[in-house]
């Protein structure tokens, strides 16, 4: 079990928030996905480690911006 923690940048609701949860509950090995809209933090569950760039790029896909990938 793994856990990565990114800050989004650009969510303002929580409509932001599901469209990153689903974004990346889709990339390969990720088992669980929390989002803090006032916070920006998301965190990433895995089995195992996860390429920072995949995840990254599954933000970029729901619209948004990973602060320090």
């Amino acid at each position: 079990m793994s856990t990565a923690t990114y800050t989004v940048k650009g969510m303002t609701c929580g409509h932001c928030v599901s469209s990153v949860k689903e974004e990346v509950s889709g990339v390969a090995g990720v088992t669980g996905v929390e989002v803090d809209l006032a916070s920006g933090l998301l965190t990433v569950d895995s089995d195992g480690p996860v390429d920072p760039a995949k995840i990254t790029a599954a933000v970029e896909e729901a619209g948004y911006e990973v602060a320090n990938p």
